[in-house]
């Protein structure tokens, strides 16, 4: 073997950007915000290390380990926030009087339709201001999408277990 082989792979320095990988993290509405967030790591301690370890360093390659750490634990973070907020819609449409159901569809459905204005219009921003901007935008429009369609699917659900008398089935009084 060769001594002054050097290895083939080289090392990558994570920086603030990096955090920046996948979507942004969920927004949660108030009026589920409770039991959404219960019992979730918000992984404030380790941000805190970070936050920590940046003051006293003062660069980003001397916190590689708060880095690596706190991206991770925010992917585990919003995986989990996301299929909650999914759940929670759904239950929602599910359990909430139909007309209330409606109303809420009506509103996410409102929603997404300003957050894809307002992601046209981002499109004209250039530079890590429009990249940024575009980010946060897609992510919250992919969320509220999902959460609309969980919400449907659960006023389905809701609508395929109502009871409804079949016309062409007749009530037996008696037995033969």
């Amino acid at each position: 073997m060769d001594v002054d082989a050097q290895p083939t792979m080289e090392e990558t320095i994570l920086v603030g950007d990096d955090l920046m990988m996948g979507p942004p993290s969920p927004l949660i509405p108030p009026e589920i915000s409770s039991h959404v967030l219960e019992g979730v790591d918000l992984c404030d301690g380790i941000l805190r290390n970070l936050f920590l370890c940046l003051q006293i360093n003062d660069i980003e390659p001397f916190c590689q380990d708060e880095i690596a750490l706190y991206r991770q634990c925010a992917e585990k973070r919003d995986k989990e926030l996301r299929q909650r907020l999914q759940d929670s819609e759904r239950k929602l449409g599910m359990s909430m009087p139909s007309q209330e159901a409606k109303e809420r569809s009506t509103q996410l459905e409102s929603e997404v339709t300003l957050l894809e204005r307002r992601l046209i219009l981002a499109s004209g921003t250039e530079g890590v201001e429009g990249f940024r901007e575009r980010w946060s935008l897609h992510g919250r429009l992919t969320d509220t999408k999902k959460r609309l369609e969980a919400l449907k699917q659960g006023m389905e659900n809701r609508d395929k277990n109502e009871i409804v008398p079949d016309s062409n089935t007749k009530r037996r009084w008696f037995f033969w």
